[in-house]
């Protein structure tokens, strides 16, 4: 029997988690991920402040504890002096995937040009790969429309479960085997 896929939501924001606002970039990747997703999976949400130890801690633990295969993470992105969100990644990462951020900057250029300041990332930790998106919802999805297209193969490659999508919402890419 398969165990359920875990997919870990990670929002990094002080007003959010400190309840000044409500966290809607958080519920945008869980909708997002429910569109694109068929098969049965489990959000593991957390809500933390911009605290680059805090952000690593709980990259870990929803990665090494929690068994996430994917984490994705919002907010901490942009220049400002609280924004450590990628760092915190890189830092826990075994390696880094590039690619993510390059293609995440090119498809938000498209909207705003002030996309050239997000430091965006992506990597993997054991068999599990983290991504950053930005903090505006409208941003989110976007991003996720541009990347996810390879996230299913990324963590097949890893040897991590099997993640079944929508072909009506969103197409994903595995080579012919």
């Amino acid at each position: 029997m398969q165990k359920k896929i875990r997919i870990g939501i990670l929002t990094v924001s002080d007003r959010a988690s400190a309840g000044i606002y409500e966290d809607i970039s958080g519920q945008a990747i869980r909708e997002t991920l429910t569109e694109y997703l068929s098969g049965e999976w489990e959000a593991v949400y957390r809500l933390i402040a911009d605290e680059r130890p805090q952000i690593e801690e709980t990259l870990c633990e929803l990665v090494d504890e929690e068994k996430c295969c994917l984490v994705i993470t919002t907010g901490g992105t942009g220049p400002a002096l609280r924004d450590v969100t990628p760092e915190a990644t890189e830092a826990v990462c075994d390696r880094m995937m590039p690619g993510f951020g390059e293609l995440m900057r090119m498809e938000s250029l498209k909207y705003v040009p002030t996309a050239i300041l997000s430091r965006q990332t992506a990597g993997l930790r054991k068999q599990s790969l983290i991504i950053n998106l930005p903090g505006k919802p409208k941003a989110i999805r976007q991003c996720l429309d541009a990347v996810f297209p390879a996230v299913p193969y990324c963590i097949d490659l890893m040897d991590g479960p099997y993640l079944e999508c929508n072909p009506e919402v969103i197409s994903i890419f595995r080579p012919a085997s």
